[in-house]
């Protein structure tokens, strides 16, 4: 199982392991549902916020990525452009 999938079964089940506690727990049914409100809140923007950060690191990658490819190119065009003018001196 790799790293994402592990962390989202352990998030999933807390999150079920929490509401079931909460649901269980002595207390009056309006404070109840506030908590479950408020964790269900936490959550959403705990999600939010861990979707921003890999947006941001996703896209972090993908430009360095494209500036390695763009760099690569210009090596080889640079490469081609300096046998090519060797070829064309020994023609």
């Amino acid at each position: 199982m790799n790293g994402w999938k592990f962390w989202a079964a352990f998030a999933i089940g807390v999150t079920a392991g929490a509401t079931v506690a909460l649901l269980y727990a002595p207390q009056a049914g309006e404070k109840t549902r506030r908590q479950v409100r408020r964790k269900l809140e936490d959550a959403a923007d705990y999600v939010r916020d861990t979707a921003d950060t890999i947006s941001e690191r996703a896209s972090s990658v993908y430009k360095a990525g494209r500036e390695a490819v763009e760099d690569a190119l210009d090596s080889a065009n640079s490469v081609y452009s300096s046998a090519a003018k060797r070829v064309q001196s020994i023609l």
